[in-house]
C-alpha cells in the first residue's frame, strides 16, 4: 500500500510541476501536420506541378498563331563608284511587317508533347508522396524516441523518490542500531547511482525533445508532455497500388510517349505564314510600298544517318533498366514486409515475458521495503532487487519503443 500511495502522488507531482502540460500540441498527429506544412522540400514539389501545368498551357499556346512586329532598315551607299551592287542590295531598304505564322503540326503529336508534360506532372506528384511517406517516418521515429526517453524520465523520478523516502527510514533505522552503518552506506551508493541516472534521463530527454521540434520546424523550447504515440500496424495495399511501384509504371509511360514523340520527329512538317505591312526599297513611290504576302513550308525527313535506330535503341536499353530495378525491389519488398511482421511479433511476445518478470520483481521491492521497516531484511538484497526492477522496466520500456519503430518502419509501405 505504501509503495502504491508514493507511486499515486509522485504521478501527480510530476504532471504538475515537472513538465508543462499542452492538450493541443503534444500529438504525434500535430507534429506530423507541422512537418508537413512546414517542409520546403513539398513546397518546393508542388511548385514544380504548378509549373508543369504551365509548360502545358504554353504547349497549347504554341500551336496558336503566333503574330509579332519587325522592322529593318538598311544602307549601303556607293562612294565614287565603289559599293555593294545596287540590284542586290537595293541601295537602302526599309521595313515594318506584321508576322503571322501557324504550325500545321497534327493533334497527336500535339497530345503526344501534352501527354510528356503531364506524365512529368504525375512524376513529381508521386515523388513528393514519397517524400512526404519519408518526412512523416522520420518525424514518427524521433516522436517515438522522445516518447521513450518521457517514459524512462518518469520512471526515474518514481524510483528517486521512493527511494528517497526509504533512505530516511533507513537511516533512522541505522541509528538505532537495527542496521548497520556499512548497510546504510551500500543503500545511499544505490541512491546516488539513481540520482545520477534521473539527471542522464532528463538530459536525454530534452535533446530528444529538441531534435523533434528541429525536424518539424518548430522553435519552441516549452518542454510539454508527449502523448502515447498509439500507433497500429495498418493495412499494406497491393504491390501494384503502391505509390513506391508507381513510379515504374510511370516511367514505362514515358518511355512509350518518347518513342511516339521521335516517331513524329520523322514524320513531314508544314506550315503556313503571312505578313503586312510596309516593305520599300525607296526606288518606287514611297506610298505605293504598302503590301502583303503569304506562303507555306515544308520539311520532309529522308535521311538522318541512323539516327533513328539509334534513338530506339537508347530508349530499349532504359526499358530494360526499368524493368531490372523494378523486379529487385519488388523482391526487396516482399523480403522487408515479412522480416518487419515477424520482428513485430517477436517483439511482441518478449513484452509479454518481461511484464510477467517486472511483477515479480515490483513485488519483491515492496515486500522487501516492508521487511527492511521491521530490520528482517539484509540490504544487500534490497539492492539486488531494486537493480532487478529497474533492469526490467529498463527492457520493457526500451522493448515496448523498438516495437513502436518496427510499426513504423512497416506502415512507411502502406500507401
Amino acid at each position: 500500500m505504501c509503495f502504491k500511495l508514493i507511486k499515486t502522488l509522485l504521478m501527480i507531482a510530476v504532471f504538475t510541476g515537472c513538465f508543462s502540460v499542452s492538450a493541443q500540441n503534444n500529438t504525434l498527429q500535430f507534429y506530423q501536420e507541422q512537418a508537413l506544412r512546414n517542409s520546403p522540400l513539398l513546397k518546393d514539389y508542388n511548385n514544380q506541378i504548378l509549373q508543369a501545368r504551365i509548360d502545358s498551357a504554353r504547349v497549347r499556346a504554341v500551336y496558336k498563331p503566333q503574330v509579332n512586329l519587325s522592322s529593318s532598315a538598311f544602307i549601303a551607299p556607293v562612294i565614287r563608284g565603289f559599293g555593294y551592287d545596287g540590284s542586290i542590295t537595293n541601295v537602302q531598304t526599309l521595313d515594318g511587317l506584321v508576322n503571322v505564322n501557324q504550325s500545321l503540326d497534327g493533334k497527336r503529336y500535339i497530345k503526344a508533347q501534352l501527354k510528356s508534360i503531364g506524365l512529368q506532372a504525375d512524376s513529381l506528384q508521386n515523388t513528393s508522396k514519397i517524400s512526404e511517406q519519408d518526412l512523416k517516418k522520420s518525424v514518427i521515429g524521433q516522436y517515438i524516441t522522445a516518447y521513450g526517453s518521457l517514459q524512462q524520465l518518469e520512471f526515474n523520478l518514481q524510483v528517486n523518490a521512493l527511494l528517497t523516502k526509504e533512505e530516511k527510514i533507513l537511516k533512522t533505522l541505522t541509528r538505532s542500531n537495527v542496521y548497520r552503518q556499512s548497510d546504510y552506506l551500500t543503500f545511499l551508493v544505490t541512491l546516488q547511482q539513481q540520482n545520477l541516472q534521473l539527471s542522464q534521463s532528463r538530459i536525454q530527454f530534452q535533446n530528444d525533445f529538441a531534435t523533434l521540434n528541429y525536424l518539424v520546424g518548430l522553435q519552441d523550447t516549452t518542454t510539454v508532455k508527449l502523448q502515447d504515440p498509439n500507433i497500429q500496424v495498418n493495412y499494406q495495399p497491393d504491390l501494384g497500388n503502391s505509390i513506391f511501384f508507381k513510379q515504374y509504371g510511370l516511367d514505362s509511360l514515358k518511355i512509350l510517349n518518347n518513342r511516339r514523340l521521335l516517331d513524329f520527329t520523322y514524320r513531314p512538317r508544314a506550315g503556313v505564314f503571312a505578313n503586312g505591312g510596309y516593305n520599300t526599297g525607296f526606288i518606287a513611290p514611297i506610298l505605293n510600298n504598302f503590301g502583303t504576302g503569304f506562303g507555306f513550308s515544308l520539311t520532309v525527313p529522308i535521311y538522318d544517318g541512323g539516327q533513328r535506330k539509334l534513338q530506339y535503341k537508347k530508349l530499349g536499353l532504359e526499358e530494360e533498366t526499368r524493368q531490372n530495378y523494378r523486379s529487385f525491389f519488388g523482391k526487396q519488398y516482399s523480403q522487408q514486409i515479412a522480416q518487419l511482421q515477424q520482428q513485430i511479433i517477436g517483439n511482441e511476445s518478449l513484452i509479454t515475458q518481461i511484464s510477467e518478470q517486472l511483477k515479480y520483481a515490483q513485488r519483491l521491492v515492496t515486500v522487501d521495503f516492508e521487511l527492511m521497516q521491521t530490520g528482517d531484511l539484509r540490504v544487500a538484497d534490497l539492492v539486488l532487487a531494486i537493480n532487478n526492477y529497474l533492469s526490467a522496466k529498463y527492457l520493457l520500456t526500451q522493448t515496448n519503443i523498438s516495437r513502436l519503430q518496427l510499426i513504423n518502419q512497416l506502415n512507411y509501405w502502406n500507401r
